[in-house]
């Protein structure tokens, strides 16, 4: 299944405007630009690659259709010629990526597009747009499931999502971070997730007493039954599932797999109903909870053994609320074979086309990366790889499973002072000297340049 809102005009405007002026200047040589994080947000360690598939996939079905040009024709803003260009516009450049999944940090690369200048400017917004969202929730899930102690997480976070679209990549970006499953039933269709879900405590509310809303609901699941047991009373309904499931076992063969705890003291209140559930013969009923939990919630939780087997984790991730964006640029590092950065103070940029090379103990765990240019010859794991040549994808994307597994693959190669949810000493990236060469005779060529523009215009002081 596709996205339904993948319309070229999906867009800053400013993309449209710029390709105008390229058009009309005929500028069109081959351009490179990097997509990094300039700084990682606070309390974060690390970050988690995402979102890398659903950039190949707009990249591929990039087209204006007929809505789209017509549309372009009535605003008014283009001249017509223009405008008949981007019937036969296609992107039919390069791009290089670190696998979804790879842990990244500060000023990394982790997707370079080589292709003609009008094509690599205009899908600057989208794969912003598309890389930044998952990438941040990824890398919270990723912390959620580093302090989870291996106990079952299920995304939650459908409802309160900023929109259809950051639902459905929310649940994505959490699953491949580790998740086990969604209770967003279309991210199960589109994108083979494990689905999950129990009920409302609007189920209670519409039924006459708790014990029938809980046999009902057994009773339509009977191999998969979770009752939220928190709608009035909650050590008082734990005693009515002892009494109902010893009753559903041995009379209609039916056994209760777990309740849910969605409020209070989540802590204090699992440790009660497990006392109730184990003095009742209950012992293989599972506890669940849920309510506004985040990794910090489940770290105290699990830190201070409380007797809960899974996790629901909603809004605080499909937001990332204590860190909602990230400081990311998508950068015109070459063009026409010439290298170029940004100098403005604080959005400095690295010149060149560059590759990340990564460096580990003889344990495989994470010691320190180099960024590079992508021509020298340096040591290590080259990190970017080769997905894209010519518009035309190197490989079949692989199952999300796949791409799960190789997350928890990279999270375990993390230095054990990254996994901790409080800031930790700086991964060592070191940026070598013919970058940093490089970056020197850049400066003094656009210093020059500067000089001589002042000179052509007249913009001399005095």
């Amino acid at each position: 299944m596709k996205l339904h809102c993948e319309s070229a005009l999906l867009t800053d405007l400013y993309e449209l405007t710029m390709l105008q002026a390229y058009f009309s200047r005929h500028m069109n040589e081959t351009a490179v630009f990097e997509f990094f994080v300039r700084r990682l947000p606070e309390r974060r360690n690390f970050l988690m690659a995402a979102g890398l598939e659903q950039v190949l996939s707009y990249l591929t079905a990039l087209r204006f259709d007929h809505e789209d040009i017509a549309w372009l024709r009535a605003s008014g803003k283009f001249s017509a010629a223009y405008i008949d260009s981007l019937a036969e516009f296609r992107f039919t450049g390069d791009v290089d990526a670190m696998p979804e999944g790879t842990i990244f940090f500060a000023d990394e690369p982790i997707l370079r597009i080589t292709a003609p200048l009008r094509e690599a400017q205009f899908v600057e917004t989208r794969i912003i747009n598309l890389l930044q969202f998952q990438t941040i929730v990824a890398s919270k899930a990723a912390r959620a499931v580093n302090v989870a102690n291996g106990k079952r997480l299920v995304d939650f976070g459908l409802r309160r999502a900023h929109g259809a679209e950051a639902g459905l990549l929310s649940a994505r970006a959490s699953y491949l971070a580790g998740f086990d499953a969604t209770a967003t039933t279309l991210a199960g269709a589109m994108f083979d997730i494990p689905v999950s879900g129990t009920m409302a405590h609007s189920f209670i509310q519409a039924h006459e007493s708790e014990t029938d809303a809980f046999a009902g609901f057994a009773r339509a699941f009977p191999d998969n039954a979770t009752l939220l047991i928190d709608t009035y009373d909650t050590e008082a309904a734990a005693e009515q599932v002892v009494r109902l499931a010893q009753w559903l076992r041995e009379e209609e063969g039916i056994r209760i797999k777990a309740v849910r705890l969605d409020s209070g003291e989540l802590g204090t209140l699992a440790y009660r109903v497990r006392e109730i559930l184990d003095a009742g013969g209950c012992e293989a009923i599972g506890i669940v909870a849920s309510g506004n939990l985040d990794e910090y919630a489940v770290q105290e939780l699990t830190e201070g053994d409380a007797p809960i087997d899974g996790f629901g984790i909603g809004t605080r991730m499909n937001t990332s609320a204590d860190a909602p964006f990230l400081d990311c640029a998508y950068k015109l590092v070459e063009y026409a074979g010439q290298p170029c950065r940004k100098r403005s103070l604080g959005k400095m940029t690295w010149p060149g086309s560059k590759q990340v090379y990564r460096h580990t103990t003889a344990q495989g765990i994470l010691e320190g990366d180099v960024l590079a240019l992508a021509d020298e010859d340096v040591a290590g794991e080259a990190l970017l790889k080769p997905v894209m040549r010519g518009g035309v994808l190197q490989y079949s994307p692989p199952p999300l499973s796949a791409v799960r597994a190789y997350a928890q693959e990279q999270l375990s190669r993390l230095p054990l002072a990254l996994h901790s949810l409080e800031p930790a000493s700086p991964y060592p990236l070191q940026v070598s000297r013919a970058l940093q060469e490089l970056t020197h005779q850049v400066d003094e060529i656009q210093r020059s340049r500067a000089d001589s523009d002042k000179q052509r215009w007249g913009l001399e002081a005095g």
